[in-house]
């Protein structure tokens, strides 16, 4: 765990004791033994673990961007040979890193999409956003095999979409969740707070994906040849193949889980135990945000329900892709 996120959750642990249980974007099928385990070591204090995941933005047979650009592009590759990158809303990389990313890319010769943008400032009126430059005459030798895409991407038709087979990412809880679901296989490249433990979790339990870089490494320059490297092993080897095949059961089997109607099972079940509660139901108010059922960090957000039906209930966490532990 990345000292942010270990220091954040040292400083909430002080409200586990008053919460009643938590809620977790996840799956049984995918932490369905560890979510068991925290049930166990709490049977004596009545707390209850529910997984109410994979909580996406949009349906799984639902594409809403037809006239997306990167869905263009994908509707002519052939089946799983793109390998997506993007590192979320937080991740800005220097000039250097970028130029490694790009000839680690070209060099590997393999189908891509890569999302290259800036990190979202907390300020959009402070200064023009950073122009993030390409090396010279990267596009024009790229243009038959690869996409660079400097807006906004609608990732969770990307993954669901046949042509792709990869996808390299930092590691987001939100990004692993619509890659499992997806089954796409990843290569984990973390960058901070529970981002290591999501890509530890990725590579060596579930094992559908390689890391990038180990984390004990992160403070030095990842190479041109290791990207290389990396996209080679998870597109173009049979090691790739047997990552791809298991990621592919897993989304299958999530897949399954949810058309059999076990997220609404537990968020009934979640429902059913509080909704008669005479209480202040303090929602998004010391709710632990659980991203995975093995790395706890928590949230303090002003807002708070009287009394919520059970149909509000259901609306507003089923429209909350950032899901939550609710504390009562």
């Amino acid at each position: 765990m990345a000292d942010e996120a270990r220091d954040f959750s040292t400083f909430q642990h002080q409200y586990m004791d008053i919460r009643s249980g938590d809620i977790h974007n996840t799956s049984k099928v995918i932490e369905g033994k560890f979510l068991d385990l925290l049930e166990q070591a709490e049977t004596n204090l009545n707390k209850k673990q529910w997984a109410i995941g994979p909580v996406l933005p949009t349906k799984l047979d639902h594409i809403s961007n037809r006239n997306d650009i990167c869905l263009e592009w994908l509707n002519k590759q052939p089946p799983r040979s793109v390998v997506f990158i993007s590192f979320g809303t937080t991740i800005s990389f220097s000039d250097r890193e970028i130029k490694e990313v790009a000839m680690g890319l070209e060099q590997s010769k393999q189908r891509f999409i890569w999302v290259l943008r800036d990190a979202d400032r907390g300020d959009i009126f402070k200064g023009e956003a950073r122009k993030v430059e390409l090396p010279e005459g990267f596009k024009e030798r790229v243009k038959d095999v690869g996409l660079v895409v400097r807006e906004w991407t609608p990732q969770p038709e990307i993954l669901a979409h046949s042509s792709t087979g990869g996808f390299m990412s930092h590691c987001g809880w939100n990004s692993c969740i619509e890659s499992i679901t997806m089954g796409v296989p990843i290569a984990a490249w973390p960058m901070h707070s529970d981002q290591p433990i999501n890509g530890f979790f990725l590579t060596e339990i579930l094992k559908i994906g390689l890391l990038v870089r180990e984390w004990e490494k992160r403070e030095e320059l990842v190479s041109a040849s290791t990207i290389e490297n990396v996209v080679r092993k998870l597109m173009a080897s049979e090691e790739g193949d047997l990552i791809r095949k298991r990621a592919e059961e897993l989304g299958e089997a999530v897949r399954r889980s949810t058309e059999r109607g076990e997220l609404r099972i537990e968020l009934d079940s979640f429902i059913t135990r509080y909704h008669k509660i005479d209480l202040i139901f303090k929602y998004f108010c010391y709710f632990s945000l659980q991203e995975t059922a093995s790395d706890v960090v928590f949230v303090y957000v002003h807002m708070t329900f009287m009394y919520p039906h059970p149909n509000h209930l259901r609306t507003i966490i089923s429209h909350s892709h950032k899901v939550l532990s609710i504390l009562l």
